[in-house]
This record gives structure tokens, sequence and C-alpha cells, in this order.
């Protein structure tokens, strides 16, 4: 999905490590028409010898920056770095050299430093403008993420999203976890959230994210002693976590609208859910109980809201932060 959804001229993607029926899955059903049109493939299937699979990764970023000189916006998908890794320990092995952690060479952070620093953006000599964006995927055995490419990575990398095996048990998907993944990049792209999205995006986001670290922490206490111990108002932030989480987080890979969905969207459907969490916990402190708000229908409407097209979704929002005001004045 990431590959048929960047927004750039060319991806390249370095398939290392993984077996041939998984290769042929991805070409034939994940990339799509589209996706192949504008693809480059570097396969070392985990049939190859550890020189070709060490090999791919440097071939795979050799192809994104040439294209990158000829002033193409690129994208690089390496999957897997920890093959990548245990290919340069197979070959440190060979070599006689001494180990470090679980048998990996010490050079290993140094390795993935200089892969992921080759990302960036450059001005050709015909003044063109060129950019490799790289994103690695890392599959530590047994989802440790104390083990060494890992904390390389970490280290290294200036963004992570953080793939949870308990959301994708329970169908939720992108199964990223909101609460694991980061950016160190916000600080410098809010003034282009501010000047291309909206003036208050990044006070939006905060709010959200806020709401569900607290939901989270909410969350224990229900599994200890259940959900009637908890006031309304802390009821109010479990409900509207799970509207976060169902009607704006979750999307469809294969729906025609839910697929993909602009900043522009998205800002308008946390600007819905936000509105309706500052009206409800007004109206929890005047007295109106949480299960009154849990029945109001406006709650059906911010939940069709990712199934609204572009075009319509501006009407959309307009109504829907109209019903939610007259909602909550009748309830008063």
């Amino acid at each position: 999905m990431l590959v048929k959804g960047a927004e750039v001229d060319v991806t390249v993607v370095a398939l290392i490590g993984e077996r041939g029926r998984e290769v042929r899955e991805f070409l034939e059903h994940e990339l799509g028409p589209e996706g192949r049109r504008r693809a480059v493939i570097v396969c070392a299937t985990s049939d190859r010898s550890s020189m070709e699979r060490a090999k791919a990764a440097y071939v795979a970023t050799a192809i994104a920056e040439y294209f990158r000189d000829q002033g193409f916006s690129v994208a690089l998908m390496a999957d897997s770095t920890s093959r990548w890794a245990e290919a340069l320990r197979e070959i440190s092995s060979r070599l006689e050299e001494m180990p470090a952690e679980e048998g990996y060479p010490p050079y290993l952070a140094a390795r993935l430093a200089a892969f992921y620093e080759r990302a960036g953006k450059v001005i050709t000599l015909g003044g063109e403008e060129g950019a490799v964006t790289i994103v690695g995927a890392v599959s530590p055995p047994g989802g440790d993420m104390s083990e060494p490419v890992t904390q390389s990575t970490l280290r290294i990398v200036g963004a992570f999203w953080r793939l949870d095996a308990s959301l994708a048990f329970r169908r939720h998907f992108p199964a990223i976890n909101w609460n694991g993944s980061y950016s160190l990049f916000t600080s410098a792209l809010d003034p282009w959230y501010r000047e291309n999205v909206a003036e208050d995006y990044p006070e939006l986001r905060d709010a959200i994210s806020e709401l569900l670290q607290r939901e989270a922490g909410l969350q224990e206490i229900v599994q200890l002693v259940g959900p009637d111990a908890l006031q309304d108002a802390e009821r109010l932030v479990i409900e509207v976590g799970r509207i976060i989480r169902e009607d704006f987080l979750q999307q469809n890979a294969y729906h025609e609208v839910d697929a993909y969905c602009s900043m522009k969207k998205a800002y308008g459907i946390m600007k819905m859910i936000l509105a309706f969490y500052k009206e409800a916990e007004a109206a929890i402190k005047r007295g109106v109980s949480i299960d009154e708000i849990l029945q109001l229908p406006v709650l059906e409407r911010i939940g069709r809201a990712r199934y609204v097209s572009e075009e319509e979704f501006p009407a959309y929002f307009e109504e829907a932060m109209k019903e939610i005001q007259g909602a909550f004045k009748a309830l008063a």
C-alpha cells in the first residue's frame, strides 16, 4: 500500500531475504498496474547467496540516486533491513571478523547509518530538484525491539512506524501502533501544515494524540476494575478514543474512497471529532449523562465521514459541524 500510494515519480523496492512466493504475491496483488508502471524491483530472495543479499540494498540505492539526479522524486523501500543485516553477519563470519552483539559485525550501526544518510534532496546540474526518501522495514525476531538491528535503526532514523500484531489480529489496518510510533520532524513541518492545511492543524494533531494516550491509560483501569468504576468524563475519553481509532485511524485499503485520505479531509475529520468531544465534555459538566450523549445520531454522521469523497466532503463537514452544535443545544 505504501508503494502504491506514495506521491512520487519513481518507487524503488529492494526485496531482501524474502521468499519467492511472497515476491510473486507482491508483484501480482500488492503493487497493482499503476505501481508496476513506475516501480523498479531489486530482488534478492532468501535462496540467494549472502553476497547477493548484501548487495541488494546498495544496488537499489544507486538506482534511486540515478533517478534523483534526473530531477525525479524517488521513494526507496527496503524490505527488510533485518535480512540485509543477517547477510552482513554471514559475510563477517566467513571473513572471521570479531563478532559484536548477537554475532553481528561491530560496524553494523555504521553500515545502517551510511545507508539511511543517502536519503535527501538535491539540486541537479540542470537546476531541477530531485529527492530520495528511504523507508526501511525492520523485522526483529519474535518482535524483540531490543535486538541490535532495531536499536541501531532507532538511533539513526527520524521517524518510526511501529506495526502491532494485536492490531492486525483485530483487523485494524493500517496496524500502526499510535503510542509506539513517533516523528522527530513535527516541529520542522508545523509551518508547512499551518500554511498548506490549516492554521490550527498542529494543535488538533496534538489534541488527538493526547486523547489517545489518555484512552490507553484508562483502558488499563477498565481491564482491572471494569467500565462501571469510571466517571462519565472518563467514559467519554474512552468513547472518543474509540471513535478516533475506528473512524479516523482505521482505513480500508480495498475501499474506493477510504483507501486514500487527503490532509484537508483528515483535518476536517479531526475537527469534527474534537468539536464533539468539547461539546460533550461541557454537557457532562452541566449534568448530562454519558448514555444520553452516546445516543446522539450525530455520532453516526462522524463515523460515515471516512467514506465521503473528497469533492463532497466540504459540504458534508459543514453540515456535520452544524448538527453537532444543534444536537447539544437540544440536550441543554
